[in-house]
């Protein structure tokens, strides 16, 4: 007969008292990451976002139009809305107040009951009552039914009973909190993060009026769009050329699901489409893309057969061509989203891609129709594209016979590595000659390949893949890669789980590392999202002192090194090229895992990383001035 005690592998029994039950809010502080993905600056600024959600989910219900957040002096951070407030009396399943009940109970609010919000997005449910848990303390504040209520907490835990505190004319909430620093590696909430978010969120919120105030710099925004995703595509393409005036625009509803879709096309040859649910950017796309993609594509393909922009023999256009150029936001709102992942990555409703499908191919095939001339320039496009497309396929398989993408034919340069686990595999991609011949000396050579490159790459952002194929440099990396680009990328047969770009510190190594990161962004993206691009940061300094070397990797380091070994028979190099250095010295202080630093490459906010590229890398000069004007104060170790 078996019985009931287990016995752990030190031979401790196992009984119900080993088991750890946290309730109420410990859950969150005992696993933070479990709620907002991480204690780093990230999460730090999720906090903020939850709060603002609630009050979006608000102005969803058509309750709330304008919310206002400060970044006090302190670091605390204070929402306020004009929505109809948190409601105050007992509720009657916790016999607290229903602001503490919201604020002290996980999975507790309006948006688990229909009736209360038939749109919202937040973090799961799990809301405000985190950002609570995470603060050193939290104000809440409410004006509701003609009173004022506030109740504060410390650490989640309520201070008191919530009490009346004055009259009010008005309704609304008002969240002050502290991020609490026994959690987060910093607090210091910064302007320009939430700056990115809160345009968006107005953007797709017509109507809403949301400002942004820092009472640290002075700095304040608000945000106000009348046009909605209409103002948003306008906003993306700004630095772009449209080669159609007016943005494709339309909205509508199928059993209770609003799609919202808004498009424009420019001369440009990436693909920017943005897909949001209940206000939550779907980065990973999921079946409200597919709905958009398969309209898109089929709409199309049929209005260029029944207008003869296509022959009987002639292929149909991919996605692909007919993307090229597309500057798109697709918003959907519904009434219980399911999201894929912790982070909501990527919108699973299945339901939802047939009706995106069938509201968008009944608008586009309208459209089409009534608008030949904007038709026609995107028919055009899409076929001049297609052209490109076959262009560069015949180019590939030419050099494919040729062996240059071939793995068995690296690149001549290459100085490849022992293993060919891509799980500690290393590619540097070096600057010159020089630089290449210490990394090639001083590399661990059973992990670390080196690819040096011979001057600068063409600048992509104007060019498509077939007249990018034609160049050595470019075609010397995707050799190297092994994964492919375009129609052939396969993130399956990388050969190199980190690839490091490694440039001099000096302005014609930051121009290297800008065109590369414009190829890697707007050709081979996967690599980005799949985290493998790392930058290398060489030292700006090495200061010398009776025999001891100190490396210096910024300005900070220098004078806590001088302050250290005293302003006395010293001496310092500026580094301004990785030549300077010796095969020893190299991988001493930028290639050894141990001592290294490196910068992992990732797009967080994929508008904002869209409009940097278009300014500094575009035809147009008037935006790279004045961003060049805007961020001259921030400019260091400048060559003159």
């Amino acid at each position: 007969m078996a019985n009931d005690i287990n016995v752990n592998e030190n031979g401790r029994q196992y009984t119900a008292n080993e088991i750890q039950v946290l309730t109420g809010l410990e859950p969150v502080r005992k696993r933070p990451g479990m709620y907002i993905g991480s204690t780093g600056p990230k999460g730090l600024h999720h906090l903020v976002y939850e709060v603002v959600d609630n009050s979006i989910d608000e102005a969803l219900a058509g309750i709330c139009d304008t919310i206002d957040v400060t970044i006090m002096e302190d670091n605390s951070v204070m929402v306020v809305d004009n929505g109809s407030g948190i409601p105050v009396e007992t509720h009657p399943q916790t016999g607290k107040s229903t602001v503490e009940t919201v604020l002290t109970i996980l999975h507790a609010g309006g948006k688990f009951n229909n009736s209360a919000y038939k749109v919202s997005g937040g973090l799961h449910g799990v809301g405000v009552s985190v950002v609570n848990a995470l603060s050193e303390w939290l104000i809440a504040r409410v004006k509701r039914d003609g009173k004022e209520y506030e109740q504060t907490f410390q650490r989640g835990e309520p201070d008191g009973d919530i009490r009346c505190i004055g009259d009010a004319n008005s309704t609304g909430t008002l969240i002050h909190f502290m991020p609490d620093d026994q959690i987060f590696e910093t607090i210091e909430v910064v302007f320009d993060t939430l700056e990115h978010r809160f345009r968006e969120m107005a953007f797709l919120n017509k109507g809403i009026k949301i400002s942004l105030e820092d009472k640290r710099s002075g700095a304040k925004k608000e945000f106000h769009y009348t046009g909605g995703i209409k103002s948003f595509v306008e906003y993306i393409n700004k630095n772009k050329t449209a080669i159609h005036k007016q943005v494709i625009y339309f909205e509508s509803e199928k059993d209770f699901t609003t799609v919202e879709l808004a498009v424009q096309y420019t001369d440009t040859y990436s693909e920017n489409v943005f897909t949001f649910a209940n206000n939550i950017g779907t980065a990973e796309g999921g079946t409200h893309l597919s709905g958009l993609r398969t309209a898109l594509t089929r709409c199309v393909n049929d209005y260029a057969r029944r207008y003869n922009f296509l022959k009987d023999k002639d292929d149909n256009l991919s996605g692909e061509d007919i993307r090229e150029g597309m500057t798109a936001i697709l918003s959907v709102k519904l009434p219980e989203p399911q999201f894929e992942g912790q982070t909501k990555g990527k919108l699973g409703n299945s339901e939802t891609r047939g009706i995106v499908e069938s509201l968008t191919y009944d608008f586009l095939n309208d459209y089409l129709e009534e608008n030949p001339k904007t038709s026609k320039v995107i028919l055009d496009k899409a076929i001049s594209s297609k052209r490109a497309r076959e262009a560069a396929r015949k180019a590939r398989d030419l050099t494919r016979k040729r062996s240059i993408f071939d793995n068995t034919t690296l690149p001549g340069k290459l100085a490849d590595c022992q293993s060919s686990d891509v799980n500690e595999t290393e590619l540097y991609i070096v600057e010159g000659d020089s630089a290449g011949g210490s990394a090639k000396q001083g590399r661990d050579k059973k992990f670390q390949a080196i690819l040096p490159l011979r001057g600068k790459i063409m600048n992509v952002e104007k060019a498509r893949l077939d007249k990018i194929l034609g160049y050595n440099e470019i075609k010397s990396m995707i050799t190297a890669f092994g994964a492919g680009i375009g129609e052939d990328f396969d993130i399956k047969k990388l050969r190199y789980g980190k690839i490091i770009i490694m440039t001099d510190a000096d302005v014609d190594g930051a121009h290297i590392a800008t065109l590369l990161l414009t190829f890697f962004y707007r050709y081979l993206r996967g690599l980005i999202d799949n985290g493998n691009i790392y930058i290398a940061q060489p030292p700006l300094y090495k200061v010398s002192k009776a025999r001891k070397e100190y490396y210096c990797y910024t300005e900070k380091e220098l004078a806590a090194i001088l302050e250290e070994i005293g302003r006395t028979n010293y001496n310092i190099q500026r580094y301004k090229g990785l030549g300077e250095m010796n095969a020893e010295q190299l991988y001493d202080t930028t290639m050894d895992p141990d001592t290294r630093i490196l910068i992992k490459v990732n797009v967080d906010d994929a508008v904002a990383a869209d409009e940097i590229f278009t300014t500094l890398m575009g035809d147009k000069v008037e935006p790279r001035r004045e961003f060049i004007e805007e961020n001259a104060k921030y400019v260091k170790n400048l060559d003159i």
